[in-house]
């Protein structure tokens, strides 16, 4: 009781009506300021600056037009072999000699071009249709290499044509001899399903492997030239690697993205 008359009288007759009323402490103004700053600093970042962004994808180093999977057209037993691996093949050129039923038969290259993989060896009973050797088609051994970035459906709307790629090469160091430079020449319009790419590649099993999380698109990426590199291409480093570079060479592919506003992703 006695606490509250004290209260009263106090309110009653205030003693302190002269004194300043101190709104904010100096520390207090500045966390205020320092924050308005920082806010309109990024107000203007995100109007005006602008993030990269990359969409990395296997890739693997082909020549332009591919390559074939040469099937035999009979069944029996090999009793030749007439070419062998990294060999240049002419259109219709004798690959193996067959002994069927009905006599010898030659299986002969369907187009010219260079043999990647011979999977027929004699003695080797083959069925018809059976895959016996795998078919790049380049008549040229110094024509130009490319690579194919297998980028994932819902990503490769985004892949702009004439964008930088980097590619790390499995058999080629990055630490030592760092990554192959090139740019992305074509994007193509519908995923592609593991039987097509394993077709153009001469290869199932890539088919398979590059269709594991679905349907990819294939993305065409010309190499950099520099003539001065061993291998004629361009790398993050000033030589490269001190050997040329060989076809159905694997890599993972890194495609650099149109650069965006951040406030593009605030906007619908």
């Amino acid at each position: 009781m006695q606490f509250r008359q004290q209260a009263l009288s106090r309110l009653r007759s205030p003693d302190d009506l002269d004194l300043p009323v101190r709104l904010a402490r100096p520390q207090g103004r500045l966390v205020l300021f320092v924050t308005l700053a920082a806010t309109a600093a990024a107000a203007v970042w995100a109007v005006t600056g602008s993030v990269s962004s990359t969409v990395s994808a296997p890739a693997v180093l082909t020549h332009g037009r591919g390559s074939y999977v040469l099937q035999s057209p009979v069944a029996g037993q090999v009793t030749a072999v007439l070419t062998g691996q990294g060999e240049q093949l002419g259109a219709g050129a004798p690959v193996l000699k067959v002994r069927t039923a009905e006599g010898e038969s030659v299986v002969r290259a369907v187009a010219a071009g260079r043999v990647t993989a011979l999977a027929a060896s004699v003695g080797q009973i083959v069925p018809t249709g059976a895959d016996i050797a795998a078919v790049e088609k380049v008549t040229d051994a110094d024509a130009p290499l490319y690579a194919t970035v297998y980028v994932p459906a819902r990503e490769a709307a985004s892949v702009p044509a004439g964008a930088a790629v980097d590619l790390a090469l499995q058999t080629v160091p990055a630490r030592q001899y760092g990554v192959l430079r090139g740019h992305v020449a074509s994007v193509d319009r519908s995923p592609q399903s593991a039987r097509e790419i394993g077709v153009f590649l001469g290869d199932a099993r890539l088919g398979e492997q590059f269709t594991r999380e679905g349907r990819p698109v294939a993305v065409l990426v010309r190499l950099d030239r520099a003539p001065g590199t061993r291998s004629g291409y361009r790398w993050s480093t000033s030589d490269g690697p001190p050997h040329r570079l060989a076809s159905m060479t694997l890599a993972d592919g890194s495609i650099r993205l149109a650069d965006r506003r951040p406030v593009d992703w605030l906007l619908p």
